[in-house]
């Protein structure tokens, strides 16, 4: 078979729907082309346990990311929920109590952290660091949809002491010259940590701190109502109104370009051809496929784990727990236990404490669930441990991962009254409700190399003076743009890399007339 098409998108994740919703309202013919049997690869939402219908978003987190005007653009009925709780992570000293931090930082959150610290101090500093943060971020987002600014350009919008704190300084210098207790520390670094294996003195965290915090100039994390899988099902409407071809189930296997036209050969044996071709996949995948260099990258370093719970779990700090967990809860995230666990795993170590935070987004969002649960008082919980890189899981994959699983439950386990697990939910085979999942298996899963989130490593949102490149989605060919995570301004679930890949395709596709 062969079909001509103006663009062909590899993978059918959130960006790459982005990107065809673009194109196609610009009058392109697109086809999309995934290999498994459901589209929207890490943003899926699926019912993970048997007879438990709870939609859970089996692989990603929050919305920070995705710009509003992405969802104006493409009229997207899709809407995120505030929560009102930032952060709460608990602590012992003599009784177990918790640091609880509120979105807007108000009376209680600062008489949570003077009971911590022992002053109003680290209060002070919070508010000022973070209102240093948001006038970056307001600064900065605007220019995620726009052609890609260079150091210098981005230098001179923002205020200079925060250019040196946040870019020049390392992530961890910053926090020392800021702060003085060392959760509050920890709980400012991990936004540096998400997906990236690095040291605080590292630039890396620099870079991860910024993606995690500019989002729509405020970035604030919020639920997607209805899970990441609302986000999937509103861009799939939009592709078949817009006339977007999806065909699933159709494995790529390689890419040929040639002076006319880009052919792309499926496992199947078909050939379809386009003018350009955009890879809503990580760059190693496409090096594989199309010959295209792709930069080294980092193992991904995070393991995943998706509850469902018949209840809420309560805590020994008497804090109420639709509170705790409304927010991100925070375990092992001082600035000590999260540069020793970094510092174990690069030994290849598993890390004594292993840092994790988690939130329940039944809390702020209950459609995901079936109203008979939502009564019966079930609810999902989410979490993310840090530090464990894919090196860990390569011998003896399965034990690592028990282990792994183990500690994490364990240390959540100290600041409960009852272990984790007897809060799980039953699946109708009356199995404990809770799943796991390692790098290696979101590799296995959605082609994630290195079950790396990002694609790649993170690169700041800006270029060098001497880079030609206009959309940060270029590749050394014409044709061939990268619409994924792996692009300049491309992680997290933000839809910016679809967008920036789809206004490169509408340009090049227009030189190539």
């Amino acid at each position: 078979m062969k079909s001509d098409y103006d663009a062909i998108i590899i993978g059918s994740g959130h960006n790459g729907l982005v990107a065809a919703c673009y194109l196609a309202l610009a009058g392109k013919r697109v086809l999309i082309l995934e290999k498994n049997d459901y589209i929207g690869g890490a943003t899926t939402s699926i019912s993970a346990f048997k007879g438990i219908d709870a939609k859970l978003s089996r692989y990603s987190y929050l919305v920070a990311l995705l710009p509003d005007q992405i969802i104006k653009d493409l009229s997207l009925n899709f809407e995120c929920l505030s929560r009102s709780v930032s952060t709460y992570a608990p602590y012992y000293d003599e009784i177990d109590q918790g640091l609880l931090v509120n979105r807007v930082f108000d009376q209680e959150s600062h008489e949570s952290m003077e009971l911590l610290t022992g002053g109003g101090d680290e209060a002070q500093a919070w508010i000022n660091f973070y209102a240093s943060v948001q006038d970056f971020a307001a600064t900065l987002a605007p220019t995620f949809l726009q052609p890609l600014p260079t150091s210098l350009e981005v230098q001179e919008m923002v205020d200079p002491l925060t250019w040196v704190e946040l870019v020049e300084n390392t992530l961890g210098q910053t926090l020392h010259d800021n702060f003085y207790d060392d959760l509050v520390k920890g709980i400012v670094l991990t936004d540096g940590l998400i997906g990236t294996f690095t040291s605080a003195d590292n630039h890396a965290a620099n870079i991860c701190f910024l993606y995690h915090l500019v989002g729509n100039g405020t970035g604030e994390w919020k639920v997607p109502k209805g899970g990441m899988g609302a986000l999937v099902a509103e861009l799939k409407r939009r592709c078949e109104e817009l006339g977007v071809l999806i065909k699933t189930e159709t494995e790529v296997v390689s890419v040929m370009e040639n002076t006319k036209s880009v052919e792309v050969i499926t496992k199947a044996g078909e050939s379809f051809t386009s003018q350009v071709l955009l890879a809503n996949c990580a760059p190693k995948v496409l090096e594989k496929l199309a010959g295209v260099p792709a930069p080294e990258l980092l193992d991904g370093c995070q393991l995943k784990i998706n509850m469902v719970l018949q209840e809420l779990p309560k805590l020994k700090s008497g804090i109420d727990s639709r509170k705790a967990f409304a927010g991100t809860f925070r375990i092992n995230e001082s600035f000590y236990q999260l540069e020793r666990a970094y510092e174990q795993a690069l030994e290849g170590k598993i890390p004594n404490e292993i840092p994790a935070e988690m939130y329940c987004h039944t809390i702020t969002d209950t459609s995901i669930m079936d109203e008979t649960l939502v009564k019966q008082g079930f609810h999902t919980l989410t979490l993310f441990a840090l530090h464990l890189p894919a090196s860990l899981f390569d011998k003896d994959h399965d034990e690592v991962k028990e282990i792994t699983v183990n500690r994490v439950l364990e240390s959540l386990n100290e600041y409960l009254e009852k272990p984790i697990q007897d809060y799980l939910a039953r699946d109708s085979d009356g199995k404990p409700c809770i799943e796991a999942r390692t790098p290696q298996e979101l590799e296995f899963a959605l082609g994630l190399p290195r079950g790396n989130i990002f694609h790649g490593n993170l690169q700041f949102p800006w270029k060098t003076e001497d880079d030609d490149r206009k959309w940060g989605v270029e590749t050394d060919s014409k044709r061939i743009f990268i619409a994924g995570s792996g692009a300049v301004r491309g992680g997290g679930v933000s839809g910016i890399a679809g967008h920036n890949a789809a206004m490169a395709a509408l340009e090049s596709l227009a030189n190539l007339a």
